[in-house]
């Protein structure tokens, strides 16, 4: 159930909520109830309310037991019983449904027209009759005294089927080129028709002649408004025996005294949308009008809102249920939607717990809190000292993070930070204390936030005419004030990205830096002027040539202040990498014995380790595992070359030492034997 108060009028949307597959088990469906929060908290009013693509009609039977509601596909009739609550009938035709009567008091007598120019009659136990009409029908009515089915469509001719006699009557013609609705006062059984002209012609069934001609199109012209369409009549209701409202195809609605031929009050939705239904609200004069994108609750007296709603798919047909603030819109989605406004009405019998379940909600003003998942990246895990939950179900991996509850996260970060709040409050605190100081002289200095992208505006400003309108807006800009002043947009050089990008995006040396930021002490600081017109063509080629050669030896240095910096970066990532595999060498290695087994020394287990299978080798080295990313992917290294004893290594580099002290330098024996060879000689 979802609640809304537009208009400060509470409007509860019985059918929002998840739906579970009809394919699922009894067990799963169980399951999923006790897991999913949101489904067990869904009001699931009538059982199966819903249709396999879209509903197109929705209407109560007269003794109030039975919702029937056509839909497609396949096109489909579904009754349902409001005593069990659940779905009591369902049938299929031939062709979709434009509209269908409720003969009987209940659903054992049912008329539908087909979009195919059939007419089908149903009895309690299914199809009774089926027959064609001339042309296509668009909507119809059943005219009790006289036993006539009214039926209107493309064609000037009212066709009159009479069920008594089970044959066609005399037509009534029209002077309209089509018909698009029709509608029988329930006081004095007037028919009306509303013409694609934009007339509403009134039919009096006793003399079954033509009885007069109210001219909306013509009504619905204004001086202050232009319509994007003609307004043929699309929606028709009687209420009483005086009061009518008319739809147009243009959004608007019209209310009418039959006995004036001019509107006593127009409602314009504004939308330029075809008005698809309207009706009335006896209890308190209000009128449902409904377009396929909202329906408008509204005062027939003043025309002011009372309340909306506003559609997710298009609604196609609206039922409100008698003396109730009950009601149903057919729709372009599988659910049927319900609505239930208290200040209209009381729920109907069948659903009264919806009133108790309102009254408890308004009485409990707390807000209902849901809980909600928090996404981390990897390294704000390591910050709460949170990486071992990596692999539980506490963490959900995601794209380059994790999802985890705000919960934990609140309270890990409480732990990690327990001073925040006094930080943040600091912070509040010199914000206000920098604002009262806003109305002071104003000296031009720099912004306490990213100094150098402010020093490299302001030089790019003063160097390059093109580029100066560009420079003045970023810094000036109200839309980017937050880049020079909240500490959160503050550019991080810490990171390998700024630092590969930083011999790229700076442009500024030290020299100048020291002499732009003087010049702002000093307030010395001004924009260039404008060059004045009337340079010479060979001043102009030759900056252009200055100013080409210092381009190409700008990205000369720039590639080789890159190039630096990628094997800085590389460096130190070996450096990290190497630090962390000898703390990973000093760890102890721990071995699992299992239940039953002796310790026979440490050899032992290396031997059994050994002729262990590769997946509990692999899981024992967990030293020499790394994950790779969220996916689940892993990364083993291994050295084929034997480990060497630390201490036999230390043993032999103390012997090496010792030798150099005892041995005797050899310097000059080599050229001593040789002058006593020649000597010889």
């Amino acid at each position: 159930m979802q609640v809304s108060d537009p208009n400060n009028i509470k409007i509860y949307n019985l059918s929002a909520g998840k739906s579970l597959p009809e394919w699922l088990s009894e067990r799963k469906r169980r399951a999923l109830l006790k897991k999913d929060v949101d489904i067990r908290r869904r009001i699931e009013l009538i059982q199966d309310f819903d249709m396999p693509g879209l509903s197109t009609t929705v209407k109560v039977s007269k003794d109030g037991q039975y919702i029937l509601a056509t839909g497609i596909y396949k096109p489909r009739i579904k009754c349902f019983d409001v005593n069990n609550l659940s779905l009591k009938f369902e049938r299929c035709f031939d062709s979709e449904a434009v509209t269908f009567e409720i003969l009987s008091e209940d659903y054992s007598k049912l008329v539908f027209l087909q979009c195919d120019r059939y007419i089908e009659f149903h009895a309690a136990h299914g199809r009774y009759y089926r027959l064609r009409i001339p042309k296509f029908g668009r909507d119809m009515r059943y005219h009790y005294p006289s036993c006539d089915l009214f039926v209107v469509g493309a064609s000037p001719d009212i066709y009159r089927l009479n069920l008594e006699r089970g044959q066609f009557m005399t037509p009534y013609t029209s002077s309209a080129s089509a018909i698009n609705k029709c509608a029988i006062n329930p006081v004095h059984n007037l028919f009306v028709c509303g013409t694609q002209e934009g007339r509403v012609e009134a039919w009096d069934p006793r003399s079954k002649s033509l009885v007069g001609t109210l001219d909306c199109a013509f009504s619905c012209i204004t001086e202050n408004k232009e319509l994007e369409g003609f307004p043929s009549i699309s929606a028709l209701k009687f209420n009483g025996g005086l009061t009518m409202g008319v739809g147009t195809a243009t959004g608007q609605v019209l209310l009418y005294d039959i006995r004036s031929n001019k509107p006593f009050y127009m409602k314009d939705h504004m939308y330029g949308l075809p008005i698809k239904d309207v009706e009335f609200h006896h209890q308190q004069d209000l009128i449902f009008s409904m377009d396929s994108s909202v329906v408008k609750i509204w005062d027939k007296n003043n025309g002011k809102l009372y309340t909306s709603v506003e559609a997710s798919t298009e609604f196609n047909n609206l039922c409100v249920v008698p003396n109730t603030g009950l009601f149903f819109i057919a729709n372009e989605n599988t659910k049927i939607q319900t609505y239930y406004i208290p200040t209209l009405g009381p729920a109907p019998k069948w659903a009264s717990f919806l009133d108790s379940l309102t009254e408890e909600l308004e009485e409990s003003n707390a807000e209902i809190v849901y809980d909600d998942y928090k996404f981390v990246t990897k390294q704000e895990l390591e910050n709460l000292s949170l990486e071992h939950l990596v692999g539980t179900n506490l963490l959900r991996a995601y794209m380059h993070g994790y999802f985890m509850d705000v919960r934990l996260y609140k309270k890990a970060k409480a732990v990690a930070n327990p001073f925040e709040f006094e930080e943040y409050r600091k912070k509040k605190i010199r914000e206000t204390i920098e604002q009262n100081r806003a109305n002071r002289v104003q000296v031009n200095k720099l912004p306490k936030v990213n100094k150098d992208l402010a020093l490299k505006l302001m030089n790019d400003q003063t160097k390059d005419k093109k580029k100066k309108d560009n420079a003045t807006n970023l810094l000036e800009d109200s839309r980017f004030k937050a880049l020079f002043e909240n500490p959160d947009f503050e550019v991080d050089k810490t990171t390998d990205e700024y630092r590969l990008l930083n011999p790229v995006l700076s442009r500024l040396d030290q020299t100048k830096k020291k002499e732009l930021k003087k010049k702002l002490l000093a307030q010395e600081f001004e924009p260039v002027e404008e060059e004045l017109e009337g340079k010479n063509s060979s001043e102009e080629s030759s900056d252009e040539f200055e100013d080409n050669d210092e381009s190409s030896d700008d990205d000369q240095n720039w590639t080789k202040e890159m190039k630096k910096q990628h094997k800085i970066i590389q460096k130190e990532h070996r450096k990290k990498e190497r630090l962390e595999e000898e703390n990973n060498m000093k760890q102890p290695k721990l071995f699992e014995l299992r239940q039953g087994e002796e310790y026979k020394g440490i050899h032992s287990l290396k031997r059994k380790m050994n002729k262990a299978p590769l997946g509990e080798r692999v899981e024992s080295e967990t030293a020499s595992v790394r994950l790779l990313g969220s996916v689940g992917s892993r990364e083993m290294t291994f050295s084929t070359k034997k480990k060497r004893n630390k201490a036999i290594d230390m043993k032999n580099k103390r012997h090496r030492e010792e030798r150099k002290q005892l041995i005797r330098p050899t310097n000059g024996i080599k050229s001593k034997h040789k002058n006593m060879f020649f000597k010889r000689k």
